[in-house]
């Protein structure tokens, strides 16, 4: 056995011990970025979202690594992860990484920062300073990670997703169907809204329901009542009929006592007897 390989197993820590944000307006732009991915991407099994994760792209080197604000791998499960290790993740790459600026955050860490995600195969590249209403955009081209000039929009090749600013302007992030992206307050208070209505829907249809069962009541009462206008109908027309036969039968009967008075007539004549005298 060779003693000079080192059989001591290489640790990739799960955080770098640095906070993920300075102030809470970067923290709401974190969480808010990281939120709506994850919503805009959870009927997709294949692709994974995340935020102030450390990724290891290059195994056998933990000192190479960077913990992105928020970022999205597609073809990827969903999962937690203490780390992304590429080697571990079918050697796929980050592929749109978001940074969102603080006063703290220095120069040199940006430029070493944008060297390693276009090192190591980042597809997109967004920064936000939410302090200074700034967003810069790059996209990779060949091996270069490239800066988009931004007029007004910018579409996420990637997302689908939707920037929108002007310089001076704040930053708007927008979902592909044109829903702005919404912090975690307001999205409770859509999430309110939207159970709100759910409540109304469900009270109009127990309204709806209960009408349906009044007309349902008032129609088997019509049933029941033509069925009995309809038996008195049937009832009036025995009678009627019994009626034609009684005054059918009177008829005959008359027209038979006729016939004998003639008959009896005609006798007496023969007999020379004046049937009307008698």
């Amino acid at each position: 056995m060779n003693a000079n390989v080192s059989t001591t197993p290489i640790v990739y820590p799960d955080s770098d011990g640095r906070r993920m944000a300075e102030n809470t307006l970067q923290a709401e732009w974190i969480m808010t970025i990281f939120g709506n991915l994850t919503l805009l991407f959870a009927d997709r099994s294949d692709v994974f979202v995340a935020m102030d994760n450390l990724w290891y792209p290059v195994e056998g080197n933990p000192k190479r690594r960077v913990a992105p604000d928020v970022y999205v791998v597609f073809g990827r499960p969903k999962g937690h992860r203490g780390s992304y290790k590429q080697w571990e993740e079918d050697g796929i790459p980050l592929q749109v990484v978001f940074e969102v600026m603080s006063p703290g955050n220095r120069y040199g860490e940006m430029i070493r920062k944008f060297k390693f995600y276009e090192t190591y195969g980042v597809d997109e590249y967004y920064v936000i300073d939410p302090d200074r209403q700034i967003l810069e955009a790059w996209h990779r081209t060949g091996q270069h990670l490239i800066k988009v000039r931004i007029q007004g929009a910018l579409t996420s090749p990637r997302m689908g997703i939707r920037f929108e600013w002007q310089p001076g302007s704040n930053v708007i992030l927008r979902y592909p169907d044109g829903r702005n992206f919404l912090s975690f307050l307001e999205l409770g208070a859509e999430r309110d809204r939207i159970e709100q209505e759910h409540n109304r829907i469900e009270q109009e249809r127990d309204r709806i329901e209960q009408e349906r069962d009044q007309i349902e009541q008032e129609r088997n009462q019509i049933e029941q009542e033509r069925d009995q206008i309809e038996q008195e109908r049937d009832r009036i027309e025995q009678e009627r009929d019994q009626i034609e036969q009684e005054r059918n039968q009177i008829e005959q009967e008359l027209i038979a006592s006729q016939e004998h008075a003639a008959r009896l007539a005609m006798k007496l004549r023969e007999l020379g007897l004046d049937p009307d005298a008698l």
